[in-house]
């Protein structure tokens, strides 16, 4: 497998409303390779949707380099990165007064070949992906009648019809119940299979986190603490060291090793 990004040496920040400086990124080492799931965990602040968002091109580096297929980032254009490469950020409203179908044509954009109407490719593009994010039941509904779980399929849907190679997506499945956190985790797993879309993911939820990918990057402090397969990144010593907190192992009915906090009464 080739690798589709190659990060070497990355260091990002941010200016804050005080005016000061808020370094993200420290250093950050990782490679991608193609039709592989990673799952980008860690507390609050470790860097997790910066590394997203310098990987999109939305977020400067200020030092380093970011490779995709091998080219610098630089070396592609903005239209070059959306054919190939979908964003699905932690929060996007859509558009009211539109049907779902309309909505997601949207993400045919990058491929626009006429400035009014859709083409036959463009057709068949919106057609997979509302069935590979299990959305075709919502084409014809309006988006102010959608609830949270649906509104999440269709962003999903939204991000497929770009027919990308590199999903990368900020907290899919935040503010969602279990049964509509669990559709949205199917939609994912039929995409890669269906695919062989690479993902690229921030999750908060380690239990979500260690269903969905075979490689979890634990981030902490701007820096990579661990980068491996699921079992060996999901750890009570790695965890607790990075969430200042204790960490303790259960098993599910089916031996399944999750991790859960260590609750004191005192």
């Amino acid at each position: 497998m080739s690798a589709f990004v190659e990060i070497e040496g990355l260091h990002a920040g941010y200016r804050a409303t005080d005016g000061s400086w808020r370094s993200a990124l420290r250093g950050v080492e990782l490679a991608v390779r193609a039709g592989e799931a990673v799952a980008l965990i860690g507390p609050n602040g470790s860097g997790k949707t910066s590394l997203l968002r310098c990987v999109a091109g939305t977020l400067r580096p200020t030092a380093g380099s970011i490779r995709l297929w091998g080219r610098p980032i630089a070396a592609f254009s903005r239209g070059d990165v959306a054919r190939r490469v979908a964003v699905l950020p932690q929060s996007l409203e859509l558009p009211s007064g539109l049907l779902v179908s309309a909505v997601v044509g949207m993400g045919r954009a990058p491929h626009a070949r006429r400035r009014w109407g859709s083409s036959p490719e463009d057709r068949a593009a919106v057609e997979r992906a509302l069935i590979d994010a299990d959305a075709v039941d919502l084409a014809d509904r309006p988006v102010e009648e959608l609830s949270g779980g649906e509104r999440q399929r269709v962003l999903v849907a939204l991000a497929l019809a770009q027919e990308p190679e590199l999903l990368l997506l900020d907290e899919p499945t935040s503010h969602l119940d279990l049964a509509h956190a669990a559709a949205v985790l199917g939609s994912l797993a039929r995409l890669r299979a269906a695919r062989g879309v690479t993902v690229i993911v921030v999750l908060h939820d380690l239990m979500v986190a260690g269903s969905l990918a075979e490689r979890i990057v634990l981030l902490d402090n701007g820096r990579i603490a661990a980068d491996g397969p699921t079992e060996a990144v999901l750890r009570p010593d790695l965890i607790g060291r990075a969430y200042g907190m204790g960490v303790e192992i259960a098993l599910t009915e089916g031996g399944r090793s999750v991790l859960v906090p260590r609750v004191s009464a005192t």
